[in-house]
Parts: structure tokens; sequence; C-alpha cells
């Protein structure tokens, strides 16, 4: 048998430039999401609408909300829920995994992702990605992930 991780998520943080600048220089997967709108997604509803990473310091947490936020990211999706409601964001520090995590940050973006696919059946709503896509974890990881969270 095998050891699970289970993976719970940071203290949910508002979507604002105060609250995202403290990100600057980590690495690591972001999460944002909405405060009171759940997405009906196939499966299941979520809260949630996007999974993000930034893969180097130089292109942090920090730098790549702040593109979410002002729009220079170019993710209408974000910039539309943002004008009609609150949203929220949580980070799973890089570092904190790098134990448990012999693969690189992509990977595990990927591998939160379609997990993602697997318990609500498609993307988050925001990610942008198609649903015709050849879906399989490719990587095999012990990881729970507390989906509940964004519930």
């Amino acid at each position: 048998m095998t050891n699970e991780f289970n993976l719970y998520f940071d203290t949910p943080k508002t979507f604002e430039i105060q609250n995202i600048k403290p990100l600057a220089g980590l690495v690591g997967l972001y999460f944002i999401f909405t405060t009171d709108c759940k997405i009906q997604y196939p499966f299941k509803k979520s809260k949630l609408l996007y999974i993000g990473t930034s893969e180097k310091k130089t292109n942090s947490m920090g730098s790549r909300l702040t593109g979410h936020f002002e729009g220079k990211s170019k993710n209408l999706g974000l910039v539309n829920y943002r004008k009609v409601g609150q949203l929220k964001f949580t980070i799973i520090n890089f570092e904190m995994l790098k134990s448990f995590w012999e693969y690189r940050i992509e990977d595990l973006e990927s591998y939160f992702i379609l997990d993602f696919v697997e318990k609500y059946g498609v993307y988050p709503i925001c990610n942008n990605k198609s649903g015709f896509e050849i879906l399989e974890k490719k990587i095999k990881a012990n990881f729970v992930i507390d989906w509940k969270y964004f519930e």
C-alpha cells in the first residue's frame, strides 16, 4: 500500500493587489475562485475558476496574479468574473512540495488540472483548455486534493 499525501489549501485571500504583492518571488500553484457563485460543472458544482502556475521567481505568483488582476494576461473570463463579483485566491508554495514531488512544477499544474477534470468533468472554466485534448495522467502521485475547499 502506498502512502497518501493530503493536500489542503491555504487560507483564502481576497483577489486584491495588496494581497498579491507579498507573493513576489514565490514559485507555486495558485487557484482563483468566486466567493458566492458556484459553477455547474458536468459532475458537480465548484467555485473554482482557474488553476495557474509560476515556474520561476522572475515570473512569480505575485507577477502572474497581478497580470490576471490587471487584465494583462488577457484572460477574459477572470476579468469578467471580477466585474460581477468578488474573487479570492489561494496558493500552494512549490518549496513545500519539493520533497514529495520529483517532477517539474508544470507537471504538478497538469496533475492538479487533470485531477480536477476527473472529479468535475471538465477543465476549470477560465483555464481555456479544449475538452477534446487527450486526458491522461501520465505521472502517478499519491496526492489527495481537497477540492471540497472550493464547494
